[in-house]
């Protein structure tokens, strides 16, 4: 049997860099001496999400366009952590501006990405959510809060609409809801 050894990276190049997004190109050499180009994003990247539940166990989702789809879905809050920033900060913020609300925030875990970047995903749960304030829309990003019963949120969630689907599933285990 072929023992499974790490590849050595011999360099890195970045090709392209915008809006938080990153694509590098690089060169492994692999195990059999072989030296192979490969295409990661995002090695420094890191991203919340929450669930976010309310006193009746209602979840807390945003509706929003997003690009990769080309489609407006309904979908849990989250986004990037900013350079000085920690992911507790970053996902108080980004739940805010999303949808005006806010509550008790408590990081379930972290998980990579996918196997072609370098990206950690915090997942958190906020309990005892409230309205605060309204939305915090941009130019580009512009939300609409909607409110889902417990049901009517793992049949959402079950349906693959949504992006983070991770801290959807770790959110309702964590809870106790699954």
């Amino acid at each position: 049997m072929t023992q499974i050894k790490p590849w050595i990276e011999i360099s890195r190049e970045t090709i392209f860099q915008k809006y938080g997004h990153k694509l590098d190109k690089v060169i492994f050499k692999l195990p059999s001496g072989v030296e192979s180009d490969y295409y990661l994003t995002g090695k420094d990247g890191r991203i919340v999400a929450v669930l976010p539940i309310d006193e009746d166990n209602n979840i807390i989702l945003v509706k929003q366009f997003r690009l990769g789809p080309q489609k407006i879905i309904a979908e849990l809050p989250g986004g990037g952590v900013d350079k000085n920033e920690d992911p507790l900060t970053a996902i108080k913020r980004e739940f805010w501006e999303e949808s005006g609300y806010t509550g008790d925030f408590e990081l379930v875990t972290e998980s990579m990405i996918n196997a072609y970047s370098g990206a950690v995903r915090y997942h958190f749960v906020a309990k005892n959510c409230k309205k605060i304030a309204e939305p915090k829309n941009s130019d580009d990003e512009i939300t609409e809060v909607i409110i889902m019963d417990l049901d009517e949120f793992k049949k959402h969630l079950r349906s693959g609409q949504l992006s983070d689907i991770a801290t959807g599933y770790f959110g309702l285990e964590h809870l106790g809801l699954l």
